[in-house]
């Protein structure tokens, strides 16, 4: 059976880039608290609010892979690697419930009619709020990889300084023109930058917590391909997963009339090439005679019909 898993980045190093990230986003959470609450700026406290989720999510995804980093155990085989996932699918849920709170909020305030916000205080900190979502969308930017849960985190980040922007603007154009329903106007616009990417990550996690077979990888195609392999009779029985997002499974089983380990050895090699590197193979014998079943020594039904 292969082994072969590669992570683009060590734990430790996705660990400390983390915690730095979530110094920065707590800090600029109450500086918008403050500043929102004494501009009046309804903008500002929505982009606090997503500030907010963003810390506490960002906690969420450090201690779940501090968790996930622990070893196997004789009970937890595959190790705690899903936690990430997991950690993912609750960020997504958290990203999308500020989302609906901003846009039921900014609907509101556009129902009340505008308040008169002061400008200037709204822009200082929104221009303090970009710079760090900046720094910190490029550090977790470079240390994400492919993990599920860096992802998350980066996606709180990411629409954080999409907000910040979106903040900026309503100010300039507010002190420009007066118009103070445009504070309610960039609450939505940030509302509907955070919702899809939402969605987007939670079908994501999703995917991997249904053992869905990853994206990007064609089970029919593989499946005609360990077909095709010499000695390869047939093919049934075929799994693909993913336990944490990064690194694929597969096991199948394969009728073969030629020598079994050369068989599993080329088989393998089919699913290395398209990024498998655990997989576990099954050879059972031909039938004797055309039409007639091979032998399975796992009783998998009318599936084992190759």
């Amino acid at each position: 059976m292969a082994h072969d898993h590669s992570h683009d980045h060590a734990p430790q190093v996705r660990g400390k880039a983390l915690w730095v990230v979530i110094a920065m986003t707590s800090t600029i959470f109450l500086a918008q608290v403050v500043g929102g609450l004494v501009s009046g700026s309804l903008a500002l406290l929505a982009d606090a609010g997503h500030m907010l989720s963003d810390a506490g999510g960002l906690v969420v995804a450090a201690l779940a892979m501090m968790v996930g980093s622990r070893p196997a155990t004789a009970r937890s085989t595959y190790g705690f690697r899903r936690a990430e996932v997991l950690a993912a699918a609750v960020n997504a849920g958290a990203v999308a419930v500020i989302g609906v709170w901003i846009a039921v909020a900014a609907f509101r305030r556009m129902g009340e009619g505008p308040e008169e916000i002061q400008t200037g205080l709204m822009l200082a900190v929104a221009v303090v709020g970009l710079l760090a979502n900046v720094v910190s969308a490029v550090i977790l930017h470079r240390t994400a990889g492919q993990s599920l849960n860096m992802k998350g985190a980066y996606l709180h980040v990411l629409v954080d300084l999409l907000g910040s922007v979106a903040v900026i603007v309503a100010a300039l154009v507010m002190a420009a023109t007066g118009w103070y329903w445009v504070d309610a106007a960039a609450s939505l616009i940030i509302a509907a930058m955070i919702l899809p990417r939402a969605w987007s990550l939670m079908k994501e996690a999703g995917t991997v917590l249904m053992e869905q077979v990853p994206r990007g990888v064609d089970p029919v195609e593989v499946q005609e391909a360990v077909s095709a392999t010499d000695g390869v009779y047939g093919s049934h029985d075929l799994h693909i997963w993913s336990v944490d997002g990064e690194s694929s499974m597969a096991t199948v089983h394969v009728v073969t009339t030629g020598d079994e380990q050369a068989v599993r050895d080329d088989v393998r090699q089919v699913f290395r090439d398209r990024g498998i590197g655990h997989v576990t193979v099954q050879t059972e014998a031909a039938p004797a005679r055309p039409g007639a079943p091979g032998i399975c020594d796992t009783g998998c039904g009318d599936s084992c019909r190759p």
